[in-house]
């Protein structure tokens, strides 16, 4: 297989959702139309989807991507694969512009908002440099399209009491409440992802030394500590509550639904937003809001940014670093207290 040709500057794009995209200035299209390198090809919706099939099984076999990761790649590639085939677009053939219009779809078509836009992208530009790996197109035409600019938003949190109100909430006369004031607890005492909480077993968590061990995203193995508070939620759960819903079956997961089933992700979902609603909080609030206090909370504190990092599961800090934004009181209080003209 021959190198791809060097990409020059003129060539580049940055995608911007408006119908100004499609003009006349736009790369020589002939010149990025070569004809397919294999004999199979990619002609037809069936074979575009049998690659989309072989691309997700590479990236559970060889990356390790966790399987939420694999089922968000599986649908934003349907979502291309559904808009070639009502465009009349041959894959084999596909050029930056077919993938510009694709995105301007998302945004007129179905009313995506950037952030959701630009994680589509991301999936078809890993996807397109797989197919040219595979020799299944000739260049790797999703490589001419950059990113689209976008300002970073911050993390909404709770503050220390709004939390605490949060974690009061489950009704002592509510038959499930040992389980969800330990869901709870343990969200903010962690930092644990949803799909991490759900995914834990009993064997997972050491109540008498105060840590658990989790699986993260890419497979990536985490221990993290736990708060005396936690971990005496977790031992009323685990002494009585979970015992009754086990009935006798058998499950290692740690927290279990009504049926004494494993509690799924969307269920702890609603949990939380139970709790939040009877609480009044406005905005949005999910379990992934715990993960924003815990993170912004122990910052605040004086914690370390590496030592924060590590226990997030986050492999590069920049993701962390913007935890360092969220806590205006503090940084109202640094300002005044260093800054000569106050």
């Amino acid at each position: 297989m021959s190198p791809a040709p060097p990409i020059s500057k003129s060539e580049r794009t940055t995608f911007k959702p408006s119908a100004t995209t499609l003009s006349p200035s736009r790369p020589d299209e002939d010149s990025l139309r070569p004809a397919a390198r294999t004999s199979g090809g990619v002609d037809t919706h069936d074979s575009l989807l049998a690659l989309i099939d072989k691309f997700l099984l590479s990236l559970r076999a060889e990356a390790g991507l966790a399987e939420n990761t694999i089922s968000a790649y599986r649908a934003d590639l349907l979502s291309l694969a559904g808009y070639c085939e009502r465009e009349g677009i041959v894959f084999r053939r596909i050029t930056p512009v077919d993938i510009q219009g694709f995105l301007i779809s998302l945004k007129e078509r179905d009313g995506l908002a950037l952030n959701s836009i630009s994680r589509r992208l991301i999936a078809v530009k890993v996807f397109c440099r797989f197919c040219y790996h595979k020799g299944f197109i000739e260049r790797d035409v999703a490589d001419l399209i950059e990113m689209p600019k976008k300002w970073q938003s911050l993390p909404h949190v709770l503050s220390p009491k709004q939390v605490d109100a949060l974690l009061c909430q489950p009704d002592e006369d509510d038959p499930l409440a040992a389980r969800d004031r330990a869901i709870l607890e343990l969200f903010y005492a962690t930092g644990v992802r949803v799909s991490e909480l759900v995914g834990l077993r009993l064997e997972d968590v050491r109540l008498d030394i105060g840590y658990l061990r989790c699986m993260g995203k890419g497979r990536k193995e985490r221990i993290v500590p736990i708060g005396q508070r936690a971990v005496e939620a977790l031992r009323d759960y685990l002494q009585d509550l979970r015992p009754q819903l086990a009935d006798g079956r058998s499950t290692d997961r740690l927290f279990l639904s009504r049926t004494g089933r494993p509690i799924d992700r969307t269920n702890t979902w609603r949990l939380v937003v139970k709790y939040a609603r009877r609480m009044g909080v406005a905005g949005k609030l999910s379990p992934h809001t715990l993960r924003h206090c815990f993170a912004t909370h122990l910052l605040a504190g004086g914690a370390d940014l590496r030592v924060v990092q590590e226990m997030l599961g986050h492999s590069d800090i920049s993701t962390t670093q913007i935890y360092t934004h969220v806590d205006s009181s503090r940084l109202k209080a640094v300002h005044q207290k260093f800054h000569q003209r106050q």
